[in-house]
């Protein structure tokens, strides 16, 4: 006889994917298909790496019958970095999955991948498997936290949701943001790119407008910089932000408002989260150290 305990999971688990079932569409990809989450009544929100400019979706029928009404949608914003596309889908009406944050959200606690790459809802039962801090993808974008299931999502379900017991979607699933990992863009995450897709078709990124290249430093250069590299400058856009503050070619940069400067991608990664910001370069230039404050530019 089946424990009591062990009906109550499996009464809460399939309650859970019947509860987000209406907010978890079908997104046809080329050949393929895939999932996307609606987001609001007209946007959904799916993996940028799969999803064509234009597509067509499917959403689930209010009687459950398992068939689906199918809209045009358009990609309206996307970031790499996050692999995230927002799509506006033609007609509005949808029904907006319920988002949580992650606060008591622990390792080893159950989840289920929710997928539509056909008509039917499928469901993958998995644990988190890691949480960590805030990274950096390799695309130049930020997770707010990082989350990794304990294995690997099925094929079509790039773009749904990792769903808790409730049904409450903890982040979108994903195959190619980081090589060899299956995570989910946690919530703070879309909440933070969807409202910048929405407003401005990308991510707005700060830059100098500068060309640069690495820098090594030696002997007493280094000994009063703190720091055996840095990034060279190389140009300056004409009327670009760097050049107004006042920088040179040949000034070498060594960090942005206090995070080092090993080389360019050092620099890039410094500027990219500080959009229209002043910030205060530490840099050598003729021998000397100095500190220069520059507003940065802004651009998707």
């Amino acid at each position: 006889m089946a424990l009591p305990a062990l009906h109550a999971l499996d009464h809460a688990l399939a309650t859970a994917v019947a509860a987000v079932g209406p907010s978890v569409v079908h997104v046809a990809r080329g050949h393929g298909g895939g999932t996307g989450i609606v987001w609001s009544p007209d946007l959904v929100i799916s993996s940028s790496f799969h999803t064509p400019d234009r597509t067509e979706v499917g959403i689930p029928d209010a009687t459950g019958d398992g068939e689906l009404e199918h809209r045009e949608a358009t990609v309206i914003g996307r970031d790499p970095g996050t692999d995230l596309a927002v799509l506006r889908v033609a007609g509005g009406g949808l029904t907006p999955a319920v988002f949580r944050e992650l606060e008591t959200l622990g390792v080893g606690n159950l989840a289920l991948a929710i997928g539509r790459p056909g008509r039917s809802a499928r469901a993958s039962l998995r644990a988190i498997g890691v949480l960590g801090p805030a990274l950096e993808t390799p695309h130049h974008g930020k997770l707010d936290r990082y989350i990794e299931s304990d294995r690997q999502i099925p094929r079509g379900f790039a773009g749904g949701p990792l769903i808790d017991p409730d049904g409450k979607v903890i982040g979108m699933n994903t195959r190619t943001l980081i090589r060899g990992a299956d995570l989910a863009v946690p919530t703070v995450t879309l909440r933070r790119v969807v409202d910048e897709l929405v407003a401005h078709g990308g991510i707005r990124r700060g830059y100098l407008g500068v060309g640069a290249y690495p820098a090594a430093l030696t002997g007493a250069l280094a000994q009063l910089a703190g720091t055996d590299e840095g990034a060279l400058i190389a140009s300056l856009e004409d009327a670009g932000p760097g050049a107004v503050a006042g920088l040179y070619v040949g000034d070498i940069i060594i960090a942005v408002a206090g995070t080092p400067v090993t080389g360019p991608d050092t620099l890039r990664a410094a500027l990219a989260s500080r959009p229209g910001e002043e910030v205060e370069l530490a840099l050598i230039r003729g021998g000397a150290k100095l500190s220069l404050k520059v507003t940065l530019g802004s651009r998707a």
